[in-house]
């Protein structure tokens, strides 16, 4: 069935039915939209289910219908009765009007709805004009009632590049306390869609700003402030680093656990001693159980984890591959190409944490993926007639050492 066809069996039953939310903005902003929400005004449940008995209704705290692939929800107020982003009684039923359904959303750009049969747009917040002036601003003072807005707001503002405004910026402040309450899962959730956006480090510049990046994303918080060797880092602390290369990995690669091992390979230098600024000394080894432990609390997958640790433990390694040994290189190089990472993942670690695209000696990837086809396994076992073993495995490394030799001569 077309959304017109139900639009208009809704309103033939004393109903209207509009296009609310993400979906409306996309469609002003000219982007495309994968997800349409709707809502239903002038109807109950129960007259909805007589008109679309194929709807499957899911939902403790308040209904929502799914059918032809879309979800349909009856128009509904919201009151806070508890800590969290949960505590909410919520009030739908048909004398609820379009407004108070908007009203009750977080911020102005998310909160127009458009007639489905007459695509007339209702903005009852100034939506378009902040769309047009690139702000997200939170509607009304209720935009406290929820902590989880917090991380959406910086979520927006790096998937949109859009400014936050202030008072907005003050209400996430006051949200801080609140915050601690909700699930790694939720914050997951928000980070991560962060992280896909074309510059991720909004998300953490909207946070610093609002005073709450030190609630769930502490050791990027420690980077603040900590100095390095002007000579080599004239972007000033760890943190501006930090976000320099996370924004440079955006161009590198579309895989987030890249990414995310980019964000977290210096984490370690959080907690250098202040007596030790500007240099560093240790901080690959310290950074190991701060990326397991900042994985854990935030919820990351295993595999983003995996990689973290790599990159944290290895990034130092990698940026003076071309003053290893040859043995050093072929140890560096096996090693990597194990790890979840893998010398790909690792390469790019290096690249933007030394500033750019790497060529030369230090191109370890090339090196490496070059080394590994070239003296396999098999190709050394028929040349020495040996059988899967240690043997095999010191002369397949001898073998490699050997071959990198020659090409660094």
């Amino acid at each position: 069935m077309e959304i017109k066809e139900i639009a208009k069996k809704i309103e033939n039953n004393g109903g209207r039915l509009y296009l609310v939310g993400g979906a409306v903005r996309d469609k002003i902003l000219r982007k495309a939209c994968y997800d349409e929400d709707y809502c239903v005004v002038g109807l109950n449940s129960s007259s909805f289910l007589e008109l679309f008995p194929m709807a499957k209704m899911d939902g403790k705290a308040f209904p929502v219908f799914r059918m032809f692939g879309s979800e349909f929800a009856l128009a509904r107020k919201e009151k806070k009765i508890g800590v969290g982003h949960k505590e909410f009684e919520v009030i739908s039923g048909k004398e609820i009007s379009l407004k108070e359904d908007l009203e009750r959303r977080d911020i102005t750009i998310n909160a127009m709805a458009e007639d489905v049969l007459t695509g007339e747009i209702f903005d009852y917040f100034g939506g378009k004009e902040d769309l047009k002036n690139g702000i997200i601003r939170a509607i009304r003072s209720h935009f406290k009632e929820d902590p989880l807005r917090v991380y959406r707001v910086a979520r927006f503002s790096s998937v949109l590049g859009f400014k936050v405004e202030e008072k907005t910026i003050l209400m996430m402040n006051e949200l801080k306390e609140e915050l601690k309450y909700l699930s790694k899962e939720r914050v997951f959730g928000e980070f991560r869609k962060a992280l896909a956006s074309k510059k991720p480090s909004t998300f953490f510049s909207v946070l610093r700003k609002a005073d709450v990046l030190d609630v769930h994303f502490k050791p990027i918080y420690k980077l603040i402030g900590a100095l390095q060797p002007e000579k080599y880092h004239p972007e000033g602390d760890s943190y501006n680093h930090t976000m320099i290369c996370l924004d440079k990995s955006v161009k590198m690669t579309s895989d987030l656990k890249i990414r995310y091992s980019v964000l977290v390979h210096d984490l370690g230098k959080g907690e250098t001693p202040k007596e030790e600024y500007p240099h560093h000394y240790g901080h690959e080894e310290r950074g190991v159980e701060i990326v397991r432990k900042f994985s854990h609390d935030l919820g990351v997958p295993n595999a983003w984890k995996k990689c973290g640790i790599v990159a944290a433990k290895e990034h130092m390694r990698g940026g003076i591959f071309n003053k290893m040994k040859p043995s050093k290189k072929v140890e560096f190089i096996e090693r990597i190409d194990k790890t979840y990472l893998g010398l790909e993942g690792l390469q790019i670690v290096v690249d933007c944490d030394k500033g750019g695209r790497i060529e030369g000696d230090l191109d370890f990837l090339t090196i490496g993926k070059k080394c590994l086809e070239t003296i396999t396994a098999k190709k050394v076992a028929k040349k020495y007639k040996l059988k899967p073993g240690i043997e095999l495995g010191r002369k397949l490394h001898e073998e490699r050492v050997t071959w990198i030799k020659h090409l660094t001569k």
